[in-house]
C-alpha cells in the first residue's frame, strides 16, 4: 500500500510547479527554433513562388524535420547546409529537454507527491474506521488483530521504517507526528472514525494525542495505554474512553498465572 506522507510532499508540489515552468519554456523554446527554422527556409528559398507558398514549405519541412517524419521537400545546397545547423539546434533542445524535465519527476519529492495523490482518494473514502497511533510492537499486534476482525485499520507513525512496515503488511499508513501537525489527524479522517487506539511507548505524548483527539472528535471512542493508576485517571479526564493500565495488567496476568499454577 502506498504511505501518505504529511509533510515531505510540500517539497514535490514546489518541484512539480517547478517542472510545469521549464516544460512551458522548453515548449516555448521548441516552437522558436520551429519558427527559426521555418524563417531561414523561406529566406533561402530561390523557387521564385508567392511569399504564402514559400512560407509553406519551409513550415512544412520545419515541422517534418521536429516530428522526424522525412517528408521534406527538395532542398537546394544552402537550404540544406541550414537544415543540418537547426538540427544541431533541435538536439541541444531536445538535450535540454530531457536534463531539465526527467530528473524533476523521478526524484524522491515528486514520487512522494504522486503518492499521495492516489492515497488521498483511498483515505477520502474512509467511514468508520479504527485509527493506530504507533507501530511499534504493541500497534502491530493491535492493528493486526483489529483487521483480523474485519476492521478498516489506519496506521498513523512519524517513524520512516515503520511507516514502511505498516504499508509492507498492508495497511493505510499516514506518516507524521500526530501529536505536533493537527493535519496529521485530517488526513487519517478522524472525525469519521470509529475509534482510536494510542500505543505509543511515551506517556507524555499519550496523553497529548489524547486531548487532541478528543478535542477534535468529543463522542470518539479512545482506547489508550497507561503505566500506572494516576496516569490512567488523567488520561480520562483527558478524554479517553478506556484507558489500559499496564502495571494492573501485569499484575493481573501474573496472579491468574499463579492461581492456575496452584490449582493444578
Amino acid at each position: 500500500m502506498p504511505i501518505y506522507r504529511v509533510v515531505e510532499p510540500e517539497l514535490g508540489r514546489l518541484y512539480m510547479r517547478e517542472w510545469r515552468r521549464r516544460l512551458l519554456g522548453t515548449v516555448g523554446l521548441l516552437l522558436v527554433t520551429v519558427a527559426a527554422c521555418a524563417i531561414g527556409l523561406v529566406a533561402l528559398d530561390s523557387s521564385g513562388q508567392p511569399l504564402p507558398a514559400k512560407l509553406f514549405r519551409g513550415l512544412w519541412n520545419a515541422l517534418n524535420l521536429v516530428t522526424t517524419l522525412g517528408d521534406l521537400t527538395e532542398l537546394n545546397k544552402s537550404e540544406k547546409i541550414f537544415m543540418m545547423a537547426t538540427m544541431v539546434a533541435f538536439l541541444v533542445v531536445g538535450g535540454y529537454a530531457v536534463s531539465n524535465l526527467t530528473g524533476i519527476l523521478s526524484s524522491d519529492a515528486v514520487l512522494a507527491f504522486r503518492e499521495n495523490r492516489k492515497m488521498k482518494l483511498e483515505l477520502d473514502r474512509l467511514a468508520n474506521h479504527v485509527i493506530v497511533v504507533g507501530f511499534s510492537g504493541l500497534g502491530q499486534l493491535v492493528a493486526r488483530r483489529l483487521r483480523e476482525t474485519g476492521e478498516q485499520v489506519v496506521v498513523i507513525d512519524r517513524a520512516d521504517d515503520l511507516a514502511a512496515q505498516a504499508s509492507q503488511l498492508g495497511f493505510l499508513v499516514v506518516k507524521g507526528d500526530a501529536g505536533v501537525d493537527d493535519n496529521v489527524f485530517d488526513h487519517a479522517r478522524i472525525e469519521q472514525a470509529r475509534a482510536l487506539v494510542v500505543t505509543t511507548e511515551d506517556p507524555d505524548r499519550n496523553l497529548s494525542l489524547t486531548l487532541m483527539a478528543h478535542s477534535r472528535s468529543p463522542k470518539l471512542k479512545i482506547a489508550v495505554t497507561g503505566p500506572s493508576t494516576p496516569r490512567g485517571a488523567l488520561l480520562q479526564r483527558a478524554g479517553a474512553s478506556d484507558v489500559v493500565v499496564t502495571d494492573e495488567l501485569i499484575a493481573g496476568a501474573l496472579v491468574d498465572r499463579l492461581g492456575k499454577e496452584g490449582r493444578v
